[in-house]
């Protein structure tokens, strides 16, 4: 974590003015102190003189210099006192290197007061469950509408602020139209509204907002919200960034806010849909939530870092989206500023440690999306009966190959690895090494004398006996084969029939191993040892003196290039008929026809595979081990999955699961998310949240501007709208707060430039798909055809030029071309490049905020991209009138709803003429836009409107 933004962000924070009267409170007056100055060094991280701000019973104890570092009630005794009085510089602190100017004098009278009060602590606020703030008293009871606004009014006339007037109708229609469902109004639904204002407003209000939350276009507006967070993008990301077929999952989150699904449902079927015990259709697509992580497909890469890499993701991703906690800052150690011990971090990623994905270039696993919905419910099923058929059909012969007796480890008469370069050496104890260089198709053979062989035993062994180094390149059999030599020469196969799982884990079955098409051992990495049971047809004794040849072959790659080839091993023989006659029984050849016809029933549903959360399962759990100091290759000690105390973790019986974080999450022992969500939302209607930093509400971030206010919404949201996102927006743009008139005061410019404490309405820039949108809507183009695979809207030449692949950006035809800037086709390595330009982000990881930039690439865009001119050529088309005037005066209002001032037209006018008169010296420029320089100087001044202040805000 940079020191430099933190500090930036706490020169923000001064500790109150406190009256003499008043008790000291340490997160208001004594916190912002500590970690401005103190907790650089004496924080999480760094321990300075053994001491640490962090924790109250580390700042009560004592120092390296053995004395106590604060004696609650006694500040003449704590070193503290004495260390930020003194003038010595080898003793001040903080120390004058770091921070030239000592504490100002009211903050060491503070810290003085707080310790004679008796030192008393308090978690960081957000770490403290909210609590419904008292309803305020106010001067202008007639400004509220709600309680919300009541909470705003109170902090503003403490600040001697009064709020604005209401917005004039067509100021608050056009806000209210593209927040909630990011388009602009049309003028005919203007009309409709103006006519409802006449009779009664309030209620013309209400209505215009019951209409846009129904609307299909809300989902799509508030996708784009959490499609950030979700980091998601149509490509895998990294160097190749090649295509990855995951847009149902954008499908169904515009669906799910449509319906208006609670945000409790919806966080559950994005962490856990795999693990509902009653999944409903779409479930899985839901969890693909977590395979939005990047994928490295580059050759030579290590599969097990960039999973890795991608289960890490999946922890910040979760801290950060729903509790916008710095949480990935303990990956490498203790949290700087806030109380989170370094083993915490671990003991959270050991919740998505045990997934099945593992950075396969074929994203494994996956699940269908339906190309008939219709069909999804039983595209689901049988996904999930197909995978616990082949479970079921593993466990019932596996408890008969942990019974089967009569084992002899194999001991060689001979061992050789196929390639010149390698070599195979039994050990005394009977365990093979492989040495030398063994390429990806070697084969080892073994040559033992001939016995009566029921079951072959191969057990996989790591190389070193430490589970805390247990993970290697992966070992993969994927063909074993055995012939019995006769004395002769003669060879005769030993057929085998099947092959016996220790567990069934990862893409390769292992039965493949003899009927074709599979492996067994651990892939792409080897995480424990392994055992497989290769059962023979038959069992029969071989003629004295003959030799089985044992051909253990290998023909699978771990990271493109290694060969997953065995390193160590060993191999048993056992006579026992059990199995073979297990596996040779009618009713085992059923239970396999059975399996083979879920396949068939599969296989027959159309759809569009995409990669989706799958839990291990309980035999194939990965060990989640502590990293020392972040790095992956030195592992420490054993981790439980386990959710942080300091924010409500539960305590129950049994391995917690994903559901279960999924469960606190968004339950009332958590006192981050209805927070985080609420101060989200509203910072997407009034364009900046209670809490500025809205990725971070820990104590390197900035405080909320009116806590109250924050809280009352954060328990509106989650116990009195049951996290409903929809009621709860109604309540906010229907507010006094949400209606003002986005004029502002000296006044209010002075005390709430950030418009932070809604002095006034909101005004902000139009998002980087409202600008697209808007084009589109006004030019009469836009279609409303929704869901489906990305598309391809025009983009400037040689902007997209894919290595590796030679994708091509096909640019789409038909009403494609015009579809919401939703549907884009999202590159992580290369951007729609009006959405980059208007601050979207690339997607890499997740998005809390947006921040706006204003730079003249954007007035480039939307004056030159010819996504644009192509809009503009279509919306000066639909500027009808009499004359140019009119048809100028019909085209601003078209944007703004309103009539055009005289100035405005007069100035519209002047540029429309300057630009036919070059147009008419220059034909060919002209035809360009339209067919006579009249129609291409009125596609200028749409052009020009498109790129007008008062279109790009709202």
């Amino acid at each position: 974590m940079s020191r430099f933004l933190v500090s930036l962000l706490l020169l923000q924070i001064t500790p109150s003015r406190v009256s003499a009267e008043e008790p000291v409170d340490f997160n208001r007056d004594i916190r912002p102190i500590l970690t401005k100055n103190c907790t650089t060094c004496h924080g999480g991280v760094k321990q300075a003189g053994e001491t640490s701000f962090i924790y109250r019973e580390e700042a009560l104890g004592q120092g390296k210099s053995g004395k106590t570092i604060v004696v609650p009630g006694d500040p003449a005794a704590s070193e503290l006192m004495h260390r930020v009085k003194s003038s010595d510089p080898d003793e001040r602190m903080p120390p004058p290197k770091e921070h030239p100017h000592p504490l100002e004098p009211q903050q060491v009278a503070l810290l003085e007061r707080w310790i004679k009060e008796g030192a008393k602590w308090g978690e960081h606020w957000s770490f403290q469950k909210p609590v419904e703030p008292p309803v305020p008293a106010v001067k202008n009871a007639a400004w509220p509408k709600t309680d919300l606004d009541r909470h705003v009014l109170a902090k503003l006339e403490a600040e001697k602020l009064s709020p604005m007037p209401e917005a004039p109708p067509a100021e608050w229609f056009r806000r209210v139209t593209l927040d909630l469902t990011g388009l602009p109004p049309t003028l005919e639904e203007w009309d409709a509204f103006q006519k409802g204002v006449a009779v009664n407003p309030q209620a013309a209000m209400e209505a215009a907002v019951d209409l846009l939350l129904a609307s299909p276009q809300f989902g799509e507006r508030w996708a784009a919200m959490w499609l950030d967070l979700a980091r998601y993008s149509d490509t895998t990301g990294f160097e190749k960034d090649p295509h990855r077929d995951i847009w149902p999952f954008r499908d169904w989150v515009i669906r799910a806010l449509n319906a208006d699904m609670p945000f409790d449902e919806f966080t559950r079927k994005q962490l856990a849909g795999d693990l509902l015990e009653n999944p409903e259709p779409g479930d899985l697509i839901a969890s693909a939530f977590h395979r939005n992580t990047q994928n490295n497909t580059e050759g030579g890469t290590d599969d097990e870092e960039y999973r890795t890499a991608a289960v890490m993701d999946r922890v910040n991703t979760t801290w950060t989206a729903w509790n916008a906690t710095t949480f990935g800052c303990i990956q490498c150690h203790s949290h700087p500023y806030d109380p989170f011990p370094h083993d915490d971090y671990y003991k959270f990623m050991a919740f998505f440690d045990n997934s099945e994905d593992s950075d396969l270039n074929n994203e494994f696993p996956k699940s269908k999306a339906a190309n008939d919905p219709a069909q999804q419910a039983d595209a689901q099923r049988l996904e999930k009966d197909i995978r616990t058929n082949r479970e079921e059909l593993n466990e019932a012969a596996l408890a008969l190959a942990k019974e089967t007796t009569g084992w002899q480890t194999v001991k060689a008469d001979s061992a050789a690895a196929s390639a010149d370069t390698g070599k195979l050496e039994q050990q005394p104890d009977g365990v093979f090494l492989a040495g030398g260089t063994n390429p990806t198709a070697t084969v080892f053979t073994v040559t033992v004398p001939a016995s009566r062989l029921g079951v072959l035993r191969l057990d996989i062994l790591p190389m070193s006996d430490d589970p805390a180094k247990w993970s290697e390149f992966g070992a993969v059999v994927t063909k074993l084969e055995i012939d019995r030599i006769l004395p002769d020469g003669t060879r005769q196969p030993v057929k085998l029939k099947e092959v016996v799982s220790d567990f069934i884990a990862g893409p390769l079955d292992p039965n493949g191993v003899v009927q074709g098409g599979g492996g067994f051992g651990d892939y792409p990495v080897l995480r424990s040892p392994r055992t497989g049971w290769f059962v023979a047809e038959k069992v029969e004794d071989s003629p004295p003196d003959s030799k089985f040849e044992i051909r253990l072959k290998h023909g699978v790659t771990c990271n493109e290039t290694q060969g997953c080839v065995m390193r160590k091993f060993r191999l048993a023989v056992s006579p026992d008929e059990r199995l073979t006659n297990f596996v040779m029984s009618p009713e085992r050849a059923s239970a396999w026809i059975a399996h083979g016809q879920l396949k068939q029933s599969y296989n027959a549903i159309q759809g569009t595979m995409i990669p989706v959360m799958q839990e291990r399962l309980p035999d194939a759990t990965r060990d989640t081990r502590v990293f020392i100091r972040g790095n992956r290759m030195t592992k420490e000690k054993s981790v439980q999955p386990a959710i942080p105390a300091l924010t409500g973790g539960p305590k129950k019986d049994g391995r917690l699961t994903r559901l279960d974080v999924a469960t606190w999450l968004t339950g009332p022992e958590n006192p981050l998310a209805a927070r985080v969500l609420a101060n989200r939302l509203w910072a997407e209607l009034f364009g900046i949240g209670i809490v500025e930093t809205q990725e971070d509400f820990g104590s390197s971030g900035l405080p909320p501007a009116d806590q109250p206010l924050l809280d009352h919404l954060a328990l509106r949201l989650r116990d009195q709208h049951h996290w409903h996102l929809k009621p709860f927006l109604r309540e906010l743009v229907l507010s006094a707060s949400y209606r003002q008139s986005s004029k502002a005061t000296p006044e209010a410019l002075q005390r709430d430039p950030k418009n932070q404490l809604a002095s006034r309405g909101p005004r902000q820039r139009l998002s980087a798909e409202m600008v697209r949108d808007q084009a589109l809507l006004v030019s009469g183009l836009l279609s409303h055809k929704q869901f489906g695979k990305p598309v391809y809207p025009p983009q400037p030449e040689g902007v997209w030029k894919s290595v590796y692949s030679g994708a091509k950006w096909d640019t789409s035809q038909g009403e494609d071309r015009y579809r919401r800037a939703l549907y884009t086709y999202s590159k992580r390595t290369s951007g729609y490049p009006a959405f980059l330009t208007f601050d979207a982000p690339t997607r890499d990881v997740c998005s809390a905020r947006r921040i706006s930039t204003n730079t003249p690439l954007q007035a480039l865009v939307t004056l030159n991209d010819p996504a644009y001119i192509e809009l503009a050529q279509a919306f000066a088309k639909r500027m009808e009138g009499a004359n140019v005037e009119e048809r100028l005066a019909r085209g601003y209002k078209m944007l703004t709803l309103q009539d055009a001032p005289p100035p405005v037209v007069a100035t519209l006018a002047k540029l429309h003429a300057d630009a036919r008169a070059d147009y008419e010296k220059s034909p060919a420029e002209s035809a360009k836009l339209a067919p006579t320089p009249d129609e291409a100087a009125l596609v200028l001044v749409a052009n020009t409107l498109l790129n007008s202040d008062i279109a790009l805000t709202r």
